[in-house]
């Protein structure tokens, strides 16, 4: 007998394919400090179309750009380390609450669940 997935199952699901297709899809991006604003912008409303997603906020580390920045040419590409990614998934009455981080001691973006809600 088949059992279909309960929603935070799904929401969980659909949190984690968000912030893998914003990983994979705008990494190397290119940018400097002129246009973060609006990469930061692109993101978050690229992402916020898609199915289920209620809120999503994306922030790119400035410091990091600047120190990456090329000398000669001035920008940098979107490293996953430079993203600070919250995202809020509802799926029935399951909310979720992701996030993507750099992580400094495994030197690694980590992307997990951080808030189960239930909306009943």
């Amino acid at each position: 007998m088949e059992k279909r997935p309960e929603n935070a199952q799904i929401a969980a699901f659909e949190a984690g394919i968000k912030l893998g297709a914003l990983y994979h899809q705008f990494t190397g991006s290119p940018l400097n400090l002129q246009n973060v604003d609006s990469l930061e912008k692109a993101i978050a409303e690229s992402i916020s179309v898609q199915p289920f997603v209620e809120e999503i906020n994306v922030n790119i580390n400035r410091d990091m750009i600047a120190a990456k920045l090329n000398g000669e040419f001035g920008y940098c590409e979107l490293e996953g380390k430079m993203l600070t990614v919250d995202l809020k998934v509802i799926h029935g009455d399951t909310r979720i609450r992701a996030s993507m981080a750099y992580n400094k001691e495994l030197d690694y973006p980590l992307m997990e669940i951080n808030e189960v809600e239930s909306l009943s």
